[in-house]
């Protein structure tokens, strides 16, 4: 097992990466605290639960609660259902949320925690490669509006994150793909050696060796954790690691989050990204091939579909957060390893889709 510590405004928390750690009894001995609400969702839930039931039972004061799955689900009324499961157990600002699933359960319950009583504790519990490396570190929680991912939602750090290896034992190729797409992008923006070790040991990731996934997962959460610990709440470079998530975002939402995985929208994003670096003469001609040839490598998709309104797509793209004055600003990068936030002209945006 490894360990990687999380500095954040209030203290910091431990992301512990390895195998075997759901049922590891000296974690929740450090973690856990007053009556114990375990949010899942049905799937994650079928496969991963069994394992943590006999601590559960031990510890005595515990709730299950088991939602629907999908990024469809991440909405204001499921964050409700959290909140009356805390209420009706009789939860206390001693309680602590365990949010055991990917990106959508983790954001989900992590905003309930954030929200009750101003604030209860939240153990990350990510059972996908994408919710591992990226999104259960740093606090991020939300659901979706009907006009724009994450649009509601609020910063709220865990207690600890558990990236437990062998959940991903259960995860389907297509699932584990657009996990790698985070990977890629950790070093695209910031890690250009974490780049060419990609490059270098693709085959053997996409064939899921567990020496390489582990050091994969453990290099990424490294690099978040740098990450969060200079800017906790994205006033800064945190901004870098939204690389390809505006135009990412925009694409999920105008497909009503049923065609891509978030991942896979990332890998579009982060191509598109690099065109538009190119075509601002920000960074050298190829380097989105490049790009696009290490993300088609672990079989993710690096265009856009022929059937997608472009301007819908930069409608869309207008309700970013990280827009300021109207402007749309993107991450764009300087070189493989080095991304910077820059505003850019709408009309060049739109080239941009339209040559994808």
């Amino acid at each position: 097992m490894k360990v990687v510590q999380v500095e954040h405004g209030a203290g910091h928390y431990p992301v512990y990466v390895g195998q075997r750690l759901l049922s590891m009894s000296g974690i929740w001995e450090r973690h856990l605290e007053g009556r114990v609400l375990v949010v899942s969702d049905e799937t994650v839930a079928g496969h991963h639960l069994e394992r943590m039931r006999p601590l559960l039972r031990e510890y005595g004061r515990h709730r299950e609660l088991i939602l629907p799955p999908g990024e469809s689900f991440k909405t204001i009324e499921q964050w409700s259902r959290v909140i009356d499961a805390l209420v009706e157990m009789g939860a206390q600002r001693d309680a602590t949320v365990i949010a055991l699933g990917g990106g959508v359960v983790g954001d989900l319950a992590g905003f309930a925690a954030a929200s009750y009583m101003r604030g209860i504790r939240v153990v990350q519990m990510p059972t996908t490669l994408l919710a591992q490396v990226d999104a259960s570190v740093g606090g991020k929680t939300g659901v979706n509006h009907s006009s724009g991912k994450n649009l509601i939602g609020a910063f709220h750090q865990p207690a600890a994150v558990v990236a437990d290896l062998d959940t991903l034992g259960t995860l389907g190729n297509r699932d584990y793909r657009a996990g790698m797409a985070e990977v890629v992008k950790y070093g695209a923006i910031r890690d250009p050696h974490l780049f060419s070790w990609l490059e270098s040991n693709a085959d053997a990731l996409s064939s899921r060796l567990p020496d390489l996934l582990a050091e994969s997962v453990y290099q990424s959460v490294r690099n978040k954790a740098e990450v969060v610990a200079a800017d906790e709440r994205e006033a800064g470079q945190r901004a870098l690691l939204n690389f390809g998530h505006t135009f990412g975002h925009a694409l999920e939402t105008v497909t009503d989050y049923s065609q891509y995985r978030h991942g896979e929208a990332v890998a579009i994003g982060m191509v598109l990204a690099a065109r538009m670096s190119e075509l601002m003469g920000m960074t050298e001609i190829g380097t989105a091939d490049r790009l696009a040839r290490l993300l088609d490598q672990f079989g993710l998709p690096t265009r856009l579909p022929d059937d997608i309104q472009r301007r819908s797509l930069l409608r869309l793209m207008r309700l970013d957060k990280k827009n300021r004055a109207d402007q749309i600003r993107l991450i764009l990068l300087e070189s493989i390893g080095r991304a910077v936030v820059r505003s850019c002209p709408a009309d060049d945006i739109l080239e941009v889709l339209n040559q994808s």
